[in-house]
């Protein structure tokens, strides 16, 4: 069982991203998720988690109102809707689920003009 993560690159600041996590070998129906990120040089911080049927999401202040988690439970897989991007964004990010303690490899955002 696994978690990938993709759909990281590089924006423009304002820009927008999407990242995806899609689960193989568990559903994840049954089972809060979460996104982190870590910045060179910094601790990983959690930027959003997701209730398992999506009706109760939470943000890191840092990106209240920019970001928005969701689930399509059918497709096992979870997203992070990025917009206003910030440079401070620049990160790694990664896919956990806390019940059994999977991370993904991470997918790299980088924002920069």
């Amino acid at each position: 069982a696994r978690v990938v993560e993709s759909g990281g690159g590089s924006a423009q600041p304002g820009g927008s991203l999407r990242l995806s996590c899609t689960a193989s070998g568990f559903t994840i129906s049954a089972y809060e998720m979460r996104w982190y990120r870590q910045a060179p040089g910094k601790e990983r911080e959690l930027v959003a988690h997701i209730n398992s049927v999506g009706n109760r999401k939470n943000y890191a202040d840092s990106v209240k109102g920019r970001f928005t988690v969701s689930r399509d439970n059918r497709k096992n897989t979870m997203y992070l809707q990025m917009s206003s991007l910030k440079p401070e964004d620049t990160a790694r990010y990664y896919c956990y689920v806390p019940l059994y303690d999977y991370w993904g490899q991470g997918t790299q955002v980088t924002v920069s003009s």
